[in-house]
């Protein structure tokens, strides 16, 4: 008999990982289910999942969680789905240092530690997935997204190299890239802007309560082409049972534009394009 697949979640709370996470236990995968906050895990637990804790900010709990993922395996984990992100709204040059410091040891710096430490147990095994959640905004920038645009270019930089450097190895690494999914990112990102950014005194305060200010507080229809999280569930399962899987997985319309768009059009173009965004 098959020994069960296994894969660590990160961000399941909600959204892109809660739907990665039940729909791979569905799949007949093992799902660590990992959240930032215990009662997020305790509700998980209560979904028949098994969650426990991974806060990519807080490099002991990275330590604790791959630990208990291989000792309820017996050393062994297929795959890896870094998914966990936020966001921090505002002009770029509204964002402070500290701002920018505090996102990438989430969104960055924490995927980093939590990929090198599941390396050794995939190299010794001789197989491994691992798969990074970037975004559209990895490879365009739109305006108001800064902070979380220069993560997820450095993401995909960061896990380009890495694939380059496992080919010679029996590990896989892939980026997925969504574009709007339905998740609560948005309002989740509504306490970093309200922390760090300064808006009223900003050179841009028009511009603020024209445009981001209602797009943050006020209730809204979904996005145009907006997708179900199932969308990102389905590339995902393809990226960890496939074969051969693709170096990238595009998730709705406006990525493909978007890739499509940053290949083919002159610089002035793509930017009076996005510039409407």
């Amino acid at each position: 008999m098959a020994m069960q697949r296994s894969i660590l979640i990160t961000g399941c709370s909600s959204g892109i990982g809660h739907d990665a996470a039940q729909g791979l236990a569905r799949a007949g995968w093992r799902v660590f289910a990992t959240c930032r906050a215990e009662a997020d895990c305790e509700r998980l637990r209560g979904e028949g999942l098994e969650s426990f804790r991974l806060d990519y900010a807080d490099e002991a709990s990275i330590a604790e969680a791959v630990a208990e993922a291989l000792d309820r395996t017996g050393g062994t984990l297929d795959a890896v789905f870094n998914n966990g992100a936020y966001a921090c709204p505002g002009a770029v040059e509204d964002l402070p240092r500290a701002a920018l410091r505090e996102i990438f040891e989430v969104n960055l710096f924490g995927v980093h530690d939590l990929t090198r430490r599941v390396i050794p147990a995939m190299r010794a095994q001789g197989a491994g997935r691992i798969v990074n959640c970037s975004s559209v905004l990895g490879l365009v920038g739109m305006r108001w997204r800064g902070a979380y645009v220069a993560t997820k270019f450095a993401m995909e930089g960061l896990t380009d190299t890495l694939r380059l450097e496992m080919a010679d190895t029996p590990i896989k690494v892939i980026l997925i890239e969504p574009g709007p999914v339905t998740s609560r990112i948005r309002a989740n990102s509504i306490p970093h802007f309200e922390r760090w950014i300064d808006w009223r005194a900003s050179a841009r305060r028009d511009q603020y309560e024209a445009s981001l200010i209602k797009r943050l507080y006020r209730s809204r229809k979904p996005d145009r082409f907006e997708l179900p999280p199932a969308a990102v569930t389905a590339k995902l399962r393809h990226a960890i049972e496939a074969k051969r899987p693709r170096s990238r997985y595009y998730v709705t319309t406006p990525t493909h534009v978007a890739a499509a768009a940053r290949r083919l059009l002159p610089g002035f173009l793509l930017d009076r394009l996005l510039g409407k965004g």
